[in-house]
């Protein structure tokens, strides 16, 4: 039997409130060492990993006894969403329970001047998403483009992007990634 550490670490993460960011500052390593090895890019020695944990805190026997179902739930009401990022950025997902699950939706809610941040977002899979309302920035590589309501974007997740919020008003926008990056 395989472990998919990528999900579980992802689930465990998602479980105890924490951001990719958090969690990497917490442990001590950089938002791209969890991120790699969320989606399984990258497999962590025993000793990277625990570094990792000690930042949730959880210890090694602990994260490899769980054995979370897979969630059988097909449909959420709007109140259901789960609120998973602070600040400027809305993050509202379908669902909390990811684990073992290949794609991630989500309800993203951009305030005036809100941005993904300087450095920009690389990691493994795929992206897409569809502007709802307002003035979405998105940069993928030096391609710099301004979308409106209905305008969509669709990219490689491994090409540097960024997103920002333009304009006096929010933006909200649907997306989906695969596999789930938060």
């Amino acid at each position: 039997m395989t472990v998919d550490v990528g999900a579980r670490l992802r689930f465990v993460r998602m479980r105890h409130g924490l951001s990719q960011r958090a969690l990497a500052k917490r442990a001590g390593v950089t938002n791209s060492s969890v991120s790699l090895i969320e989606s399984n890019t990258v497999n962590p020695s025993v000793g990277a990993l625990k570094r990792i944990l000690d930042g949730i805190p959880i210890g090694l026997a602990e994260f490899f006894a769980i054995a979370p179902d897979k969630p059988a739930k097909a449909f959420y009401q709007a109140e259901e969403l789960v609120e998973i990022g602070k600040g400027p950025i809305s993050y509202r997902q379908i669902g909390d329970n990811l684990f073992g699950r290949a794609l991630q939706i989500l309800k993203e809610r951009y305030e005036p001047g809100a941005d993904t941040g300087r450095v920009p977002l690389v990691h493994e899979g795929e992206e897409g998403g569809i502007v709802l309302s307002g003035r979405l920035e998105v940069t993928v590589d030096e391609e710099r483009r301004i979308l409106g309501a209905g305008d969509a974007y669709y990219f490689e997740s491994r090409r540097p992007h960024r997103f920002r919020c333009v304009g006096p008003h929010a933006c909200e926008v649907i997306s989906a990634c695969t596999p789930p990056t938060f």
